[in-house]
């Protein structure tokens, strides 16, 4: 069989596609669990041991989200040039070293470091490069891997909180952390070299990665860039900013803390549903029409809590079409760079996209927990509608700039002819 056929039908391929898939679940699920969401469980024991305060060890994510933010557009080169599994396990250096270094720390600048640390494992490890490898092994066959990845990695505080909690209460949180950075050099990097799947040849015409979905002119293709990262950064800032206030925000519309609790646990159950019933749709899916849906489910669930009256049904509506909102819009970020630009072009993109997005979920939180503390739970609620609301007017300018181009692609092939 020739190369390019060989590569064609390993694209298609089941079990690589569930090689692929387990690999990068596996890897996801320790990347998340052991830092993002460590704080989670730890962070308050940390505190007191360094001398800090709770506020100080929690601006430790922010500080990861822009130091993640800044590696972006680096990370995007080396994924061209490298490939995804040499980034991811680079990543996962950063981590393991990122955690030695938080395991010893001693006072603040020690803890910087290594959070900061965290954060370039951050912009090599987590979601785009991620999302990069599947794209490199499935080409534009790839998004229903990309999904069913963020299905698994949408678990990694259910299952890493019970165990972090766990060794903080058996060996303390130095050496959980120190269990953790382990993990991540004996698990997760060899894994990434050894393990993935190799990549479809990206030399080979027919597989068609130079291609991208969409035949942009240059201008075009710089605006589609500018609206698909100005709508999705919105859209992330305010997904984001709500997700650390939702507690408060359930409270002040009404919710007794223990009812507050249990709308926050059924969100997440609410955001896996979604992202399942998204895989299910398949090849009928379309990333255009799922930031639609997540934005137009953000607005209204909002809305609900502004316009209807205060009891058990209005929360139950938001809390469920907040949790699919918030949930679909994480696919279509994911999903839609590779519905513009070509496989190829996949990764670098999507890194690029990635700065803007973690800078806003660096400044999201506190913004919205200063909005909610010193002016209610109503102005974030109207403002929580007026981003997302400029978030799904940006995807629907995109959609009309897709639309455009491919109207201007068929005249140009119907007058060739």
């Amino acid at each position: 069989m020739p190369a390019s056929h060989r590569d064609i039908a390993l694209t298609n391929s089941p079990l690589r596609s569930a090689r692929t898939i387990g690999v990068l679940a596996i890897t996801q699920l320790i990347g998340w669990g052991t830092t993002f969401e460590s704080l989670g469980v730890l962070g308050r024991s940390i505190a007191p041991d360094l001398g800090l305060a709770n506020e100080m060890v929690f601006a430790g994510l922010s500080v990861m989200m822009l130091a993640s933010a800044f590696c972006g557009p680096l990370v995007g080169r080396l994924l061209g040039r490298h490939g995804a599994a040499k980034v991811l396990a680079a990543g996962s250096v950063f981590f393991c070293v990122g955690l030695l270094v938080l395991s010893f720390s001693n006072g603040l600048p020690l803890y910087a470091v290594a959070w900061i640390l965290l954060g370039a494992g951050g912009a090599f490890c987590l979601s785009a490069p991620a999302y990069a490898a599947v794209v490199e092994r499935e080409g534009t066959k790839g998004r229903r891997s990309i999904t069913i990845l963020m299905l698994f990695t949408g678990l990694s505080a259910t299952i890493f909180w019970p165990l972090l909690s766990l060794g903080n209460d058996l060996i303390g949180w130095r050496t959980t952390m120190m269990v953790c950075a382990f993990l991540h050099l004996f698990v997760c990097v060899p894994l990434y070299l050894f393990a993935l799947p190799k990549p479809i040849g990206w030399d080979t015409a027919e597989a068609g990665v130079d291609a991208p979905p969409v035949a942009f002119t240059a201008r075009q293709g710089k605006l589609a860039f500018l609206l698909v990262a100005t709508a999705t950064t919105i859209a992330s800032f305010a997904s984001y900013g709500v997700s650390p206030s939702l507690l408060e925000l359930l409270r002040q519309s009404g919710a007794t803390p223990e009812f507050a609790l249990q709308l926050a646990a059924a969100r997440g159950v609410i955001g896996i549903s979604a992202r399942a019933f998204d895989i299910l749709l398949g090849k009928r899916g379309n990333p255009f029409i799922t930031a639609v849906t997540g934005n137009s489910f953000m607005i209204l669930g909002f809305l609900s809590l502004i316009v209807l009256p205060s009891s058990t049904a209005t929360l139950w509506i938001f809390i469920g079409l907040y949790g699919i909102g918030s949930a679909v819009l994480q696919v279509a970020k994911a999903l839609l760079p590779l519905a513009l630009f070509s496989p190829r072009d996949y990764g670098r993109q999507a890194a690029r996209l990635s700065m803007p997005q973690n800078l806003a979920n660096a400044l999201a939180p506190v913004v919205f927990t200063a909005l909610l503390d010193r002016s209610g739970a109503l102005t974030v609620l109207v403002v929580t509608v007026l981003l997302a609301g400029s978030a799904l007017t940006g995807i629907l300018f995109l959609m009309h700039l897709v639309r455009q181009s491919n109207r201007l692609a068929a005249s140009h092939s119907v007058t060739a002819r």
